[in-house]
Formats: structure tokens, C-alpha cells, sequence
């Protein structure tokens, strides 16, 4: 177990990109498998949801959320 703490971005146009040791749960509960560093999907295009497979640039997704 790392001493990190995890980072979630959000990316501009883009995907939210995890990186650490994190749990990824569905509405259910029911845990996906995760890497050190994912991105989830945020366009809603995806075709492997919850993760980003670059669907965003095809359909030209634009947003630029700021905390």
C-alpha cells in the first residue's frame, strides 16, 4: 500500500484521470479492477464505460470545469 495520497484531474475536454490506490465501485457496490493510473470516462461516448477509450475527441467534448 503506498503512502500517496490517491489524485483525481479533471481534464480539460477530457477524461478524469485516477492515479493511486483506489477502490472503483458501481451504484451496486460491485468493484471494476483498476490500474495504478485510469481515466474514466466524462463524455458519456465511451464504448468501455466507466474508463475513457478517446471517444471525447471524435465528438469534439468540450467542457473546462474549475474547482
Amino acid at each position: 500500500m503506498s503512502d500517496q495520497k490517491p489524485i483525481i484531474q479533471v481534464r480539460d475536454n477530457g477524461s478524469i484521470l485516477v492515479k493511486g490506490d483506489v477502490t472503483l465501485l458501481d451504484a451496486e457496490g460491485n468493484e471494476y479492477e483498476t490500474k495504478p493510473a485510469f481515466s474514466l470516462c466524462r463524455c458519456g461516448a465511451s464504448s468501455n464505460k466507466p474508463y475513457c477509450d478517446g471517444s471525447h475527441k471524435q465528438i469534439e467534448f468540450q467542457d473546462q470545469s474549475r474547482v
